[in-house]
């Protein structure tokens, strides 16, 4: 198949700073994204890191989107919590409407719902709570599209309910048997090796398959392929993988 056929999104998470302290450098990734995820105040972020954050996605022309976390600051929303379904309807309605206010107050529009952490693997796998997040999305604005780990129960949860949805897959973890990511608790859970990470991103988008940690190659859909935006060579690594599709002449675009 001739690689002009595939189109994909390239994510980032954004605004997971906290006023004067800042993680990462946004602003050097904005330029090789088409999507960013801005953290809601929850597991990251705060009133005048989302309005800048905000603006700089508007800046260059990048589609905008909620990432809700559960309250964790201190475990920056990557600690797992006991919450009910509807305590999660409630955070993500909550967060949403929150970096909504800022779009809007800047003359945007809010693309998407991308849950963050441990919320975003707890609903790949619980049908209840994926359940809860996708009606949380869809009652606040049901054009919104829903980001998930591809193939997950979150995934599976949007498209019933009517939203669009995209299958996440990530550039820089490392997947299970079960399509899963490994748990960040591991060694393993990271590829920090740029050119391994983009030859997944490549392999994922043009052959829908990804190999596991025992070896395995596994079915994977990639509408949208996630770039962590706080290590220390983030900006390097988005240009490479930025430069790689184009080269590929893969499509960069927004769901």
């Amino acid at each position: 198949m001739n690689s002009r056929e595939f189109i994909v999104d390239l994510n980032c998470d954004m605004g997971e700073s906290y006023g004067a302290y800042q993680i990462g450098n946004d602003e050097a990734i904005f330029p090789y994204i088409t999507s960013a995820n801005v953290a809601c105040g929850f597991h990251a972020g705060d009133a005048a890191v989302m309005k800048k954050t905000v603006k700089l996605a508007l800046k260059y022309n990048v589609a905008i989107g909620a990432h809700p976390g559960l309250p964790d600051l201190q475990g920056f929303g990557r600690r797992e919590m006991a919450v009910s379904p509807e305590e999660a309807y409630d955070m993500v309605v909550y967060q949403i409407g929150a970096l909504t206010a800022f779009v809007n107050s800047e003359g945007g529009i809010l693309r998407h719902v991308k849950p963050h952490g441990a919320l975003y693997n707890m609903a790949a796998a619980n049908t209840n709570l994926a359940g809860a997040i996708a009606e949380a999305v869809y009652k606040v604005n049901p054009t919104l599209v829903l980001y998930g780990l591809s193939g997950s129960e979150l995934v599976k949860a949007g498209a019933r309910i009517g939203l669009r949805v995209a299958n996440e897959v990530f550039a820089d973890r490392t997947y299970q048997d079960n399509g899963a990511l490994t748990s960040r608790r591991f060694e393993n859970a990271l590829i920090d090796d740029e050119d391994q990470a983009m030859v997944q991103s490549l392999r994922m988008v043009k052959e829908g398959l990804v190999t596991t940690t025992n070896g395995l190659d596994i079915a994977i859909k990639a509408d949208t392929i996630c770039l962590h935006g706080d290590g220390a060579h983030a900006a390097t690594f988005a240009a490479k993988i930025h430069t790689l599709f184009k080269e590929e002449n893969i499509g960069l675009q927004a769901p």
